[in-house]
């Protein structure tokens, strides 16, 4: 099965591309090559079903760690809705209401397509 990556928003897409520190976006890079191949659930360490269909990246390097936040869609398409900083040991809870609410969005859109 071939699947294929897309983005929430630009917003998304920047933070990825131009906000993360390099090693963390070269862990990104890496990660969602193999998603690509091997489908979207690569297990722990590097990904994590956090329930109701939504999905975390999880990335880590010595400039720290991030979070990307995703789900799939019909079609094999895995949507990344929103990704962070990590500054805590515990996921903050605004962060996963954003990407859930993000998730609902999306879900809808390809319901009704």
């Amino acid at each position: 099965m071939q699947w294929a990556i897309e983005y929430y928003g630009k917003m998304v897409e920047d933070f990825i591309f131009e906000e993360l520190p390099d090693r963390l976006l070269a862990r990104y890079i890496h990660l969602s090559k193999r998603m690509l191949e091997y489908g979207p659930n690569l297990k722990e360490p590097h990904t994590k079903a956090i329930g109701d269909g939504l999905f975390e990246m999880r990335l880590k390097s010595a400039e720290g760690i991030a979070r990307v936040m995703y789900c799939t869609v019909i079609g094999s398409r895995i949507v990344m809705l929103h990704g962070f900083i990590k500054k805590s040991l515990q996921t903050p809870p605004k962060e996963l209401e954003i990407a859930r609410r993000r998730m609902k969005e999306v879900k809808k859109r390809y319901a009704d397509a």
